[in-house]
């Protein structure tokens, strides 16, 4: 391969080529897309790949290579992509060491932006980083992706610079220890109105403080992610968020979030999943949420929710998991949300105080694979139908005040694996076939009148 003096791209990724990387490449003078991504290559990096000074575009992220990351790639200021992730290289700063012509030692380089002007992906993730983010990447006006989530970075957000970037699709910094954890950490957020472009916005898991600035409203309207979880943000969800109409993601779940969530949000309607849960928020939950028809996953568990469950929620018919647990909730589940054929994987409204009976429409449920109404309210008998859920493996019941006996159409649910029923006022005897599901592995029938 190295006599293909005119090669100007290659393209080897995503494959099973094993080995090193070859050293006659570095005869191919012309070549300017080197990708042998994804493959199973191991050694180092070839020095003699310092002889391609026309690069511009140098992947081998995702393969088994070792060693330190050489100086020499940080030469080219033509480069416009450079990934080198998913590897073992020995260093810390797996990512970019010498992507300018320094050693990093575990920091970012601050000159980076103005030493490569032409870069297009700076993406460094699931490394051990350290510092802050460079200031200088505002001169890299070419710049699409800046992700560097799961490392160890600190310092503020310097997202005042960053407005000038209008190219950039996806700005992704979770899993870092940015902020202060005081008010203001999130005002900068401003600025990045100016990234009309902006696809992905995540910060999640970082020490940001202070409230969500109003200023998100003007976000560009082409935002599908945007991520705060897990930081020390107060506050309400400001009202202007309705404005991010193409939002597939939000996250804003362990947080302090408070007050009512607005029912505007019901107007995202191209929503897929909502995180709301660990925050403080009160009130009822918005009886728009059902407009949001394309939701799969909402979350909104560990609040203070309060009145009852709206039967607007079955109008979601894409929902796979719904989770309400640990509100004050009261009343009961309505049947709408019980009908809810597309609750494939869990629905959980647990530690609340849901009262009156489990509904039978229960065994409408047939793809359901958990179901967890465990420390309510709720009485009557044990639902026939939910012998119909021919899916569920996990049913949690306890902490009720069911009483009778165990229904004998459980027997049909041969998938299960864990039932807990403890804590309610079951009596008679427990059945046999409870002893003939070989894939039960978990059985807690105390504290009842058996």
């Amino acid at each position: 391969m190295g006599r293909l003096a005119s090669l100007k791209y290659l393209n080897l990724s995503s494959n099973s080529l094993g080995g090193k990387i070859p050293t006659n490449i570095s005869r191919c003078t012309q070549l300017r897309m080197f990708d042998v991504g994804a493959n199973k290559l191991i050694g180092s990096i070839p020095d003699q790949l310092s002889s391609l000074l026309n690069l511009t575009h140098f992947w081998v992220d995702d393969n088994n290579l070792i060693g330190a990351i050489p100086d020499w790639i940080g030469n080219f200021s033509s480069r416009y992509a450079i990934s080198l992730a998913y590897n073992n290289f020995k260093e810390a700063y797996q990512m970019l060491s010498g992507v300018t012509q320094n050693q990093l030692h575990g920091e970012l380089p601050q000159n980076v932006g103005t030493t490569l002007p032409n870069l297009e992906i700076f993406a460094g993730g699931i490394n051990k980083f350290t510092g802050s983010i460079p200031v200088s990447l505002s001169n890299a006006s070419k710049l699409l992706f800046l992700d560097f989530a799961e490392n160890g970075l600190t310092g503020k957000l310097p997202a005042e610079n960053f407005g000038s970037l209008r190219s950039l699709l996806r700005l992704n910094f979770d899993d870092n220890r940015l902020g202060s954890g005081k008010t203001g950490d999130l005002n900068s957020l401003s600025f990045l109105a100016n990234c009309t472009n902006l696809e992905v916005l995540s910060f999640s898991r970082n020490r940001f403080g202070g409230e969500l600035p109003e200023s998100i409203a003007n976000l560009s309207t082409k935002l599908r992610i945007f991520t705060m979880g897990g930081n020390l943000i107060h506050g309400s969800i400001p009202f202007g968020i309705v404005n991010l109409v193409n939002l597939t993601s939000l996250g804003m779940e362990q947080n302090s979030l408070g007050g009512t969530v607005p029912d505007a949000i019901g107007k995202l309607q191209k929503l897929q999943g909502m995180y709301l849960y660990l925050n403080q928020f009160s009130g009822t939950i918005p009886s728009t949420l059902g407009n949001l028809t394309s939701v799969t996953r909402l979350f909104m568990e560990g609040n203070r929710f309060e009145g009852s469950i709206p039967p607007s929620l079955g109008s979601c018919q894409n929902l796979l998991m719904l989770n309400l647990s640990s509100n004050q909730l009261s009343g009961t589940i309505p049947k709408e949300v019980i009908e809810l054929s597309s609750l494939s994987i869990s629905l959980s409204i647990s530690n609340s105080s849901l009262t009156r009976s489990l509904p039978s429409e229960v065994g409408e449920l047939v793809h359901l694979s958990e179901l967890d109404v465990s420390g309510n309210k709720l009485s009557g008998e044990i639902p026939k139908t939910l012998g119909s859920c021919a899916s569920l493996v996990r049913p949690y019941l306890e902490g009720n005040e069911f009483e009778r006996t165990i229904p004998q159409s459980l027997a049909k649910l041969r998938g299960l694996e864990e039932l807990d029923i403890s804590c309610n006022n079951l009596s008679g005897q427990i059945p046999d076939f409870l002893g003939k599901l070989g894939s039960l592995q978990q059985l807690n029938v105390s504290h009842n009148q058996f």
